[in-house]
């Protein structure tokens, strides 16, 4: 899905930061305001306790939604990727990762891994429902059709069962940027051996589905003033958004070939030693180099973060100029902020930190720092190589 802007952190679970944008209490309301009325119908009893199960069921809904998440979050982490966060949003959820899948397996197992964790969700939820009314009388409670007795717990759970295997199925469907999608591209991928080739054919299913999810919501729209039918449309424009996002970007990649990070980083930028003082940082470092953050190292040059200018200039006013740089600096649970050096320049245009930062930090395996890569360079590689192939065309 598309990267999100900065959110607020919900908690913190082995490293990965759980959060939501304001987007999603748009969809919390909603769905509170919309689940409301029926459960007060379905469990014939006082306001409040209707309002309360209401609440406890769309939060245990956003729930699954983080476990599908962290299904992805465990699968990268077994291959070896970094996962720095999992964010909520208006329509769904992403699970920031280091870097991409190197192989087709990588992709696959990932990429699974999420409709999994649902599928796991869905299997509870039947458990738990067969276990309290049998399974005669599954479908009645499924449906609330009122001939059989319904109490909160499996009010919550009929309704999250049928709700979770209506996104299994959505992400099933093989249309990128959905987990089906990314699915389909490990197979072609693996087919071909042609990543880029894989992506596209990825992305051209994604559109078509964007196309066909947006007639049904117009249709919805037009016949019955649906609300479901709007909620397609905003779905379906993010979906194509996403897949012509990712043709652009194979489209690019294509054209950039081999070029590698290391290609166009600053092999020899400046960093402040993670021991320096803080007034010292500030007067020898970011005052002389007139820089508004550097990267911060330890004594074996490995890369622990960033020291912002004005961070630095806080504590210094409460008069805390004693500290060591590393006590202000600015980590990497929100963002990452690094990308190994020997990999394609592709990977660091998908990094956020390019943007809010306008720079990515270059360093080798162990996680020395080799090298900063600014916007500016980047940008620069692209014209050259666009550059060059328009006089390649013109001639």
């Amino acid at each position: 899905m598309l990267r999100r802007p900065g959110s607020i952190k919900l908690f913190e679970v082995a490293g990965i930061r759980v959060g939501v944008d304001g987007t999603w209490f748009v969809v919390l309301f909603v769905l509170i305001f919309l689940l409301s009325g029926s459960f007060r119908s379905a469990l014939h009893s006082s306001d409040g306790v209707a309002y309360v199960t209401t609440v406890a069921t769309v939060l245990l809904f956003f729930g699954s939604l983080i476990l599908h998440e962290f299904g992805h979050a465990i699968a990268a982490r077994r291959r070896g990727i970094g996962v720095s966060r999992i964010e909520l949003f208006l329509f769904g959820g992403l699970t920031e990762m280091s870097r991409d899948a190197r192989t087709p397996g990588e992709d696959f197992g990932i990429a699974v891994a999420g409709p999994a964790a649902t599928f796991l969700v869905v299997l509870v939820c039947l458990a738990a429902d067969l276990a309290i009314v049998g399974p005669q009388r599954l479908l009645h409670a499924v449906e609330l059709d009122g001939t059989i007795p319904i109490t909160p717990v499996l009010l919550s759970l009929s309704w999250l069962l049928p709700m979770n295997l209506l996104i299994l199925c959505f992400n099933l469907v093989p249309a990128f940027p959905l987990d089906g999608g990314r699915i389909a591209r490990a197979a072609v991928w693996r087919a071909t051996g042609d990543r880029l080739r894989a992506t596209r054919a990825a992305a051209k299913l994604g559109e078509g589905f964007a196309v066909l999810m947006a007639g049904i919501g117009i249709w919805l729209l037009l016949s019955y003033r649906s609300f479901t039918g709007l909620w397609l449309l905003a779905i379906a424009f993010l979906l194509g958004q996403s897949a012509r996002s990712a043709l652009l970007q194979t489209a690019v990649s294509a054209r950039i070939g081999e070029l590698r990070v290391s290609d166009i980083m600053d092999p020899q930028p400046v960093s402040i030693p993670a021991a320096t003082a803080v007034t010292r940082a500030l007067d020898e470092f970011l005052f002389r180099y007139g820089a508004a953050w550097l990267p911060v190292v330890d004594p074996g040059g490995h890369f622990l973060g960033i020291a912002r200018r004005d961070r630095v200039q806080v504590a210094i006013d409460a008069g805390e100029g004693w500290l060591t740089i590393d006590s202000v600096l600015e980590g990497e649970d929100g963002a990452v902020m690094h990308v190994d050096a020997d990999r394609p320049l592709t990977d660091v245009l998908s990094l956020e930190s390019l943007g809010r930062l306008g720079a990515v930090m270059a360093v080798d395996h162990e996680g020395v720092l080799r090298g900063v890569v600014t916007a500016e360079r980047v940008r620069r590689a692209l014209q050259s190589v666009f550059g060059q192939g328009a006089s390649s065309t013109s001639r």
